[in-house]
């Protein structure tokens, strides 16, 4: 046994993590080299040599969250991309308005054929609300009904969903209750099939970027978009909302969030799943939303992710047959890692899901909380 194979032994002893074991949470080796290449690489490493076929698990989520749990990822030394992240975080705006379609080209166009199979029936790519659902289905339409009641939505209100996906929200909306929807997106696939979802109903689907809003509404609502604009970008992005919103509106801001304010995100998913992105810390957030906005209700209930994406993983798997010829087993490795890592970050509370509903900072108005 090499030194790189006792030292991450040694580490993957803390999760209770043992490898070639038989345990469904243990890490069979396919690659003796896996060793030597994850503690020269950090996390970026540990996700290519699963990509690579280097090594499995049974349970891949459940591994991972023993990681995560135990802090286990802060014993390997960064990788230096890792450092090429923080510097670019000092030096550039990695969102800025001229990489604004960059995460719809890399990640949203992948395929629609890849999402609807993936997906709950009304298209929604964000954690859905479990609390009496009982599948993906109803956990999605729950949300969705528990953000209208949030925002008070009442028949011909004009509603602006920023970063509308393929009009999951939108067509809701319009549809129980009424309302008039303008959905921006920056995915040209998102767009196109929003725009057919949502026929012959008061909506309008644009391709474009926030930074050109310049018009009222009543109520705004932004679900899983804010993770893509960037901690150098957060107080503009308030600050459109602002100016888009009624004074008398309400602002529904539905994010996955970070423990503590971070510049960067994890190497491995920045260069495979999500470009540019960030996840806000609340800290991050209030401080942008400063003088414009009055927070009036926080709900966190990121422990709903974890079903979420637990279902996504299984609609994923058993209708890859349908879609295996196009995207092939490397991307296959690739997306469960993505969804059944994400799982268990949200399962070893390393990150969180909020909804936060915002008034104008001004508004006289008295807002009381909803929660089912």
């Amino acid at each position: 046994m090499d030194s790189a194979q006792r030292i991450a032994r040694e580490i993957l002893k803390v999760a209770d993590i043992e490898v070639n074991g038989e345990r469904p949470w243990d890490l069979r080796v396919r690659n003796a080299d896996f060793f030597g290449r994850v503690l020269a690489g950090g996390s970026l490493a540990l996700g290519e040599s699963y990509m690579d076929g280097w090594w499995d698990s049974d349970r891949l989520d459940e591994l991972i969250a023993r990681i995560l749990s135990n802090d286990v990822q802060h014993m390997v030394r960064p990788s230096p991309r890792v450092v090429l992240l923080w510097l670019k975080s000092l030096f550039l705006n990695a969102q800025r308005r001229s990489r604004a379609y960059n995460i719809g080209e890399r990640h949203y166009d992948l395929g629609n054929d890849l999402y609807g199979l993936m997906l709950d029936k009304g298209m929604n790519y964000s954690c859905g609300y479990w609390k009496r659902a009982k599948d993906l289905d109803q956990a999605q339409e729950d949300k969705l009904e528990l953000i209208c009641r949030k925002l008070s939505l009442e028949r011909g209100m004009r509603v602006l969903d920023i970063g509308c996906g393929w009009g999951g929200f939108a067509r809701y909306a319009a549809e129980r209750r009424g309302a008039q929807v303008v959905g921006i997106t920056v995915s040209k696939e998102q767009a196109e099939l929003a725009r057919a979802r949502c026929r012959d109903l008061p909506v309008e689907i644009r391709l474009q970027d926030y930074r050109d809003l310049d018009e009222r509404f009543d109520r705004i609502v932004s679900v899983g978009m804010v993770e893509h604009v960037g901690f150098k970008n957060y107080r503009r992005y308030m600050s459109i909302a602002a100016r888009c919103l009624a004074p008398g509106g309400l602002f529904l801001l539905h994010t996955i969030g970070a423990n503590r304010s971070a510049r960067f995100t994890d190497p491995w998913t920045d260069k495979y799943i999500f470009p540019d992105s960030m996840l806000p810390s609340l800290r991050q957030l209030a401080e942008a939303a400063e003088g414009l906005f009055r927070i009036e209700d926080l709900h966190s209930f990121g422990q709903y992710y974890d079903p979420t994406l637990m279902a996504w993983d299984r609609n994923f798997t058993v209708g890859w047959e349908r879609i295996k010829d196009r995207y092939g087993e490397r991307f296959f490795r690739m997306w469960r890692y993505y969804l059944l890592g994400s799982a268990a970050s949200f399962r070893s509370r390393q990150i969180q899901l909020w909804q936060i509903v915002l008034s104008p900072y001004k508004s006289s108005s008295v807002y009381e909380s909803v929660r089912d």
